[in-house]
């Protein structure tokens, strides 16, 4: 009876740490599309109305940066090579080299 209630119990933590996984992932594309309307709106309201100085590149670079680390924070690191397994990887390697 325990066996089943544990069972039920990593099921559910499962199913809520995929709909977090799966609401992060369409955070950062919501994030992704407003970044994509907005920019070009900033660079047409820059050019047409101050073509000498252009000062879009502030908010492209910035808000750039910031959509960045938010990519990093959600797929990032796994993309990099650098997910949970990787710790447990290099103490391996390293186990290993030493002897």
């Amino acid at each position: 009876m325990e066996d089943k209630r544990k069972i039920e119990f990593t099921k559910q933590q499962r199913y809520y740490k995929a709909q977090k996984r799966v609401k992060d992932v369409k955070g950062f594309y919501i994030h992704l599309t407003i970044y994509c309307l907005v920019i070009p709106l900033i660079v047409f309201i820059n050019l047409k109305y101050v073509p000498h100085i252009h000062w879009f590149w502030y908010s492209v670079l910035g808000w750039g940066m910031g959509l960045f680390f938010h990519w990093l924070g959600i797929f990032g690191f796994k993309f990099l090579g650098l997910g949970k397994n990787w710790e447990d990887k290099k103490i391996k390697e390293f186990m290993n080299e030493n002897n």
